[in-house]
């Protein structure tokens, strides 16, 4: 399969890190989104803030910037949390609104530390000038069955009353919890079918009372067409893009599907900048729209587009808002919580050492992306180093927003911090947590399958048209794929090839069968379990599937390692 092993099969995207953590401030913030605040036309907003804190040792010193003139922020004096222990820094907003017009804004606020560890990190600032409370909605569902919804959030609790002119009870509604610290109530407006109601158009009216924001107190009227037409829907429904001025072009995707009846016929898409110009663009084939947006010579500042969708759904044109931000050339920057393993890519979860990681970030390379030609792996590559707990790591494969790597054997356990330097600037320092071993199944892509191949060379899955699949059977071969499984025996060295001989095991290892739960299932040790020869960091474990096992399309299956178990996977097994 090469050094950067196929994307499409063993999921290697970008890197992470390793180690015991230096002692240093560490950024925590209380919350990372400030509002929606519901703002009259023509005003200012409230003052809103959101705690910062520090988890590490020495003390904060922390400067912000706003993307928007609008949300001006501030860092107060130190204070008592308001909501944990202990001390907090405040981040003030000035919400200076009263020129906005009506509808949604957003603005990205960064806090920053050069000395703190997990520093930089965004605070979303949300101002929603005028009610969101809709007007008139008009949904869509098919005779088939199926739900539509409009979604709005208020900072009050509302009184709702529905009622159908026409087809019975098929309008309602749903508070689907609270929100941010300023208890914004995320409401949904529900429209489902019922059966025995005919091709149409039917009426309802949704009203709502109660609220402090007298602009929220409406009759919103609901439209339903029930029809056996194609129903578009995109995701996402909006598109945020950052990049550095002079960067690489920034690629995004807009997938657009059928949520009707019918077939979906996409016939075009058309990018719309409606601030700068020059720096949106689009390609369309079938439903998956490819969505570029150039830096180029743009001033940093952020710029406003849209993507309009054009088929032959009953719903018409779909149009997907785009934000680009583009921002001032730094060294590089790793996302906070941007260092994940790439078996399962869970934030927050434990790295092994020895493990392939993966980090996300920004302006790691000013050029095309670059990957490991050779064996063993370098520590640079393309100008690019990672660093964990300050020591080099192998990389296999560089580009502007990730970086794959491998995290060192020797990295000890603990918080480790991960820094990526571009042509000798050195960027700033994430944690992530690493442990001896933390096994990870790698994942298919194809629901909640494990990459698992057969003996024959197929995956045990059920009969899947346009792939080589077949339910496994008691008695089969199986090879299981997966990173994290720790030092083996002879020790593996970093970045260099497991051998053919002697292989390089890893002991106390058994493969658990079925069951939901730890203590069940049937559990086999495996006929071999350790590191692939002629790759790097990849693992095998080679199991004969054991009689008596459950069987099913969706059978469990995770790894054991002297009571740590792995994530769990399915398989077909008949």
């Amino acid at each position: 399969m090469g050094v950067v092993m196929r994307r499409a099969v063993l999921c290697f995207l970008p890197a992470l890190i390793a180690g015991s953590a230096t002692a240093a401030p560490k950024l925590r913030l209380v919350q990372t989104i400030a509002g929606p605040a519901t703002i009259a036309v023509g005003s200012n907003g409230p003052a809103l803030n959101v705690e910062a804190y520090n988890a590490g040792d020495g003390n904060l010193n922390l400067s912000v910037t706003s993307n928007q003139t609008w949300a001006q922020a501030s860092v107060g004096a130190s204070r008592n949390c308001s909501q944990r222990a202990g001390t907090c820094l405040p981040i003030n907003f000035n919400l200076q609104t009263s020129a906005l017009a009506k509808g949604t804004y957003t603005a990205s606020v960064t806090v920053r530390d050069p000395n703190a560890i997990d520093a930089p990190q965004t605070i979303t600032v949300i101002a929603q000038m005028g009610t969101a409370v809709p007007d008139s909605v008009n949904m869509y569902v098919s005779p088939n069955g199926g739900t539509d919804s409009y979604g709005f959030s208020t900072n009050s609790l509302l009184t709702n009353a529905v009622t159908t002119q026409t087809g019975g009870s098929w309008l309602y509604f749903g508070l689907e919890g609270n929100g941010s610290f300023l208890f914004a109530k995320p409401y949904y407006i529900y429209a489902k079918y019922l059966p025995g109601m005919a091709e149409g158009t039917y009426k309802g009216t949704y009203t709502t009372s109660g609220s402090a924001f007298s602009a929220d107190n409406k009759a919103v009227a609901v439209t339903l067409q029930v029809t056996s037409q194609p129903i578009a829907q995109v995701a996402p429904s909006s598109l945020s893009v950052r990049a550095a001025q002079g960067a690489p072009k920034q690629i995004a995707y807009i997938v657009a599907s059928n949520r009707g009846s019918g077939t979906l016929a996409v016939s075009g898409a058309t990018g719309t900048a409606t601030s700068g110009s020059g720096w949106l663009s689009v390609t369309q084939s079938g439903g998956l729209v490819t969505v570029t947006c150039d830096p180029g010579t743009l001033s940093p500042g952020v710029y406003q587009g849209n993507v309009a969708i054009a088929s032959n759904a009953v719903n018409g044109t779909q149009t997907v808002p785009v934000t680009f931000d583009v921002v001032t050339p730094t060294a590089p920057i790793a996302s906070f919580q941007g260092v994940l393993n790439n078996g399962i890519f869970q934030v927050s979860d434990t790295l092994a050492a020895g493990a392939i990681a993966a980090a996300f970030g920004e302006q790691f390379v000013n050029g095309d992306p670059v990957s490991a030609a050779t064996l063993p792996l370098g520590t640079s590559l393309g100008g690019v180093r990672v660093l964990v707990n300050d020591v080099p790591a192998p990389v296999f494969y560089a580009s502007y927003g990730q970086v794959n790597f491998l995290i060192p054997f020797e990295t000890a356990a603990g918080d480790a911090v991960v820094k990526v330097e571009r042509a000798g600037q050195l960027g700033n320092g994430v944690s992530v947590p690493v442990s001896p071993r933390s096994p990870r199944i790698l994942r298919l892509g194809i629901g909640d399958y494990g990459i698992i191949v057969n003996g024959d060379g197929s995956f045990p899955l059920p009969a899947t048209p346009g792939l080589n699949s077949r339910p496994a059977r008691a008695g089969d071969t199986l090879v299981i794929y997966a990173i994290g499984l720790g030092q083996t025996t002879p020790a593996a060295q970093n970045g260099v090839a497991a051998p053919s001989g002697p292989l390089a095991t890893v002991p106390s290892v058994n493969v658990v069968f079925g069951g939901q739960t730890f203590d069940r299932g049937l559990r086999q040790a495996p006929l071999f379990a350790g590191l692939t020869p002629g790759f790097v960091g990849l693992y095998q474990i080679n199991v004969t599937v054991p009689v008596g096992v459950e069987i099913g399309d969706t059978v469990p299956l995770f790894l054991d390692i002297n009571g740590l178990a792995s994530n769990r996977v399915t398989l077909a097994i008949k």
